[in-house]
């Protein structure tokens, strides 16, 4: 019966119509909070039905297999997730943190400055962004709130800090975003990499700036703290807790960009060096390996199911004529191609506050992408800029994960509003960002031409 009612009302949706049905579909089943795999595929079946019919459901299938299941590409995913949790579990990351703090003591904001640092590292080895947020919460916001750091500046620069993981290479996102674009992984890392880091340094310089402007916002570690540690084991302590984590860094961004190893290749050799990490700092216990194994198994799991219901979503929306409506929708924008970039630039910001990346990039980049080839527009310069502004999907509310990862391990004196109202600078920060790198759109292009060839 379900069938027959489906069938009669079949192919009585307009393009027009499809696509408000859809977007409709998706943000009712977000609200009502259930998973966006299912809520994705659950439109998707929907929609066909209702629009160009059942019978498309097949080329779905077909699309689905081409596109996430027969791709080398997205090989590496699974390899670079089982690298950072075996990095996360070695125990590195805190005893780094250790290290770093010492060094900047003598610093005001030193703390917060150690934060930015380790974090810039860990998200060019791990990469999770839950677990760097984590890690920083539980070993640097007591610390901080301990030694009498501003309640804001302490969780707004673990939050921002925390999200260049999906944006320094190696990133997930980014070989997601490749996969997905006509631009290699690794021009696509190569265009991503001084955009990072430009942000890290935009949160440091925020740090020295707040702390010189108000001296209470970022005191100094104690005189007597530092003096317990001499020069000699402060060195050996950056020398057996950072260099490590930086062979890992040169070793799999050193083999991408050479030329030496494609994308897939240089996640397994990250996972050889993050494994001899593991046995070389880690407790070495077989259970503590499962664990590793079973975490990296659970994510890579999402990222997979997320990425099969996203296929079809997008797929039935373009059958049914909805990439056209958007398209057209988006050209008709006053302002040209500016005011074009504008507004994609602005729904992907919108879509942040009630979407994680992997929703975001799967949903907007088989309709943006074509619009982005119709203006002529660079699209590894804007893939890239995509990629900067997702980083505000983790902090802007209300459904900002990296406030509910902070929130999960901070005091008790920290509430939500603290949390709400320090990641306010860094959105303008990043927002400032994105600017700067659409003046000079070099700094996202300049890299890929040098090391990998890339001729836009």
């Amino acid at each position: 019966m379900i069938s027959s009612i489906l069938s009669s009302i079949s192919h009585s949706l307009t393009p027009e119509l499809l696509t408000i049905f859809m977007f409709a579909g998706l943000l009712i089943g977000l609200f009502m909070g259930h998973p966006l795999a299912f809520v994705l595929g659950g439109t998707a079946v929907l929609a066909a039905c209702l629009g160009p019919g059942s019978n498309v459901l097949g080329i779905i299938i077909n699309n689905i297999y081409g596109r996430a299941m027969d791709n080398y590409v997205l090989v590496a995913i699974p390899l670079f997730i089982l690298m950072a949790r075996f990095l996360n579990d070695s125990g590195v990351t805190e005893r780094m943190f250790q290290a770093m703090r010492l060094l900047l003591g003598r610093v005001r904001g030193g703390l917060a400055l150690t934060v930015v640092i380790v974090s810039v590292l860990l998200a060019a080895t791990t990469g999770i962004v839950g677990a760097s947020i984590a890690v920083m919460g539980l070993i640097a916001l007591a610390p901080m709130l301990k030694y009498g750091y501003h309640k804001g500046l302490s969780a707004g620069v673990i939050m921002a800090s925390g999200c260049l993981g999906i944006l320094i290479p190696p990133s997930i996102m980014l070989i997601l975003m490749a996969s997905y674009s006509p631009v290699s992984v690794g021009a696509l890392f190569a265009g991503a990499l001084i955009p990072g880091l430009m942000l890290g340094a935009m949160y440091a310089l925020y740090v020295l700036v707040i702390c010189l402007i108000k001296p209470e916002y970022g005191p100094p570690v104690g005189a007597e703290e530092r003096a317990d540690t001499s020069t000699g084991e402060l060195l050996l302590m950056l020398a057996k807790y950072v260099l490590p984590p930086m062979s890992l860094i040169l070793g799999v961004l050193g083999a991408l960009f050479t030329g030496i190893a494609t994308a897939t290749e240089a996640s397994a050799i990250g996972v050889t060096i993050a494994f001899v990490l593991f046995l070389i700092f880690g407790d070495r216990k077989l259970s503590t390996c499962y664990n590793t194994f079973l975490e990296a198994s659970k994510t890579t799991t999402m990222v997979m199911f997320v990425l099969v219901g996203a296929t079809a979503f997008t797929g039935v929306f373009s059958i049914g004529g909805g990439t056209e409506v958007i398209s057209d929708l988006v050209l008709a924008i006053p302002g040209g191609t500016l005011g074009a970039l504008l507004l994609m630039f602005l729904l992907v910001f919108v879509l942040g506050m009630f979407l994680d990346w992997t929703g975001i990039v799967l949903l907007s980049f088989p309709i943006m992408l074509p619009i982005i080839e119709i203006m002529g527009v660079d699209t590894l310069w804007f893939v890239v800029m995509v990629a900067v502004v997702l980083q505000t999907s983790f902090l802007t509310p209300p459904f900002g994960y990296a406030l509910f990862y902070l929130k999960g391990v901070a005091p008790p004196e920290v509430q939500t509003l603290d949390l709400y109202k320090a990641v306010i600078p860094f959105c303008l920060l990043i927002m400032l960002t994105c600017a700067l790198l659409a003046w000079f759109p070099w700094l996202i292009t300049g890299l890929p031409q040098m090391m990998v060839g890339y001729g836009g």
